[in-house]
């Protein structure tokens, strides 16, 4: 799997999906794998567009789901490329990221309070944690923290696959144009406008506006942008340059998916 620092480079694909943001719906998940099975070919690329886990149930679960659907889909013949699949990291993600480091946090108590806010007490209960014992052991100091951060870095440590899993997350995919323009960038929720692709840093999880006021071609090439997380969750909203296709699974709404050409034109939608 691809490393989470890379923008990762699509290569010549017939379609691609797109899924958007989970949520711990593992149901959910299993029921849009049944149906992408049924009509993916060889030549498809699928890009998961981050947020696996919080706000729903089943976190845990979800990844056990997209660690097996990639072994299908890169047996499928004639045998796919391993970053044919790709898994972009989303907010949950990082979030999750940041939580397993939070002893070194200046105010660790308002991170704490920033990510309940945005669905990881969830998130953290969906792996055997506690939101609550995590604010105790913020309120007892660095060392209590610190052993309350190890214990979590274990908890995922020990169930098979989803520490790779995590470490593993692309920050975005890219389909490259192929004149001067024609390309498309898959991202989590949002990104700068006016900052370069290797300059974006957090904006891919923190700059839903961006995404939203992009008006001409994206470092002049990229004309087509497709996010998998909106705050709004308004479902498929399709404009001249982007794409946005979250409907609010595992926050009362549906999980949905599309199926796009190699220059992002949306061919069909799937919600489950």
């Amino acid at each position: 799997m691809a490393d989470s620092r890379t923008i990762i480079p699509l290569r010549s694909a017939a379609r691609i999906w797109a899924v958007a943001a989970i949520h711990g719906e593992a149901e959910r998940l299993a029921a849009l794998h049944d149906r992408m099975a049924e009509e993916i070919d060889s030549g498809d690329r699928i890009v998961y567009l981050g947020n696996y886990f919080g706000y729903g149930p089943d976190g845990r679960e979800v990844l056990d789901e997209l660690i097996r659907f990639r072994r299908w889909f890169l047996s499928f013949p004639p045998y796919m490329d391993g970053d044919d699949i790709v898994f972009l990291r989303g907010a949950q993600e990082e979030m999750w990221v940041k939580l397993v480091q939070l002893q070194f946090a200046t105010e660790p108590a308002a991170v704490l309070d920033f990510m309940a806010a945005r669905g990881m007490g969830e998130a953290l209960a969906a792996f055997g944690a506690d939101l609550e014992e995590a604010r105790r052991a913020a309120r007892d100091g660095t060392l209590a923290l610190t052993y309350w951060c190890n214990r979590l870095r274990d908890r995922l440590r020990a169930i098979p696959g989803h520490e790779a899993f995590i470490a593993a997350l692309a920050r975005a995919a890219l389909v490259a144009p192929a004149g001067e323009r024609g390309g498309m960038l898959l991202v989590h929720c949002g990104l700068d406008p006016e900052k370069p692709l290797d300059a974006q840093a957090d904006a891919f999880w923190w700059a839903p506006r961006g995404f939203e006021r992009l008006d001409t071609a994206f470092q002049g090439s990229i004309t087509r942008v497709v996010r998998g997380f909106d705050p709004e969750a308004a479902g498929v909203v399709d404009r001249a340059l982007t794409l946005s296709i979250d409907a609010g699974a595992g926050r009362g709404g549906p999980l949905t998916a599309v199926r796009l050409s190699p220059t992002g034109k949306l061919e069909k939608r799937y919600t489950v």
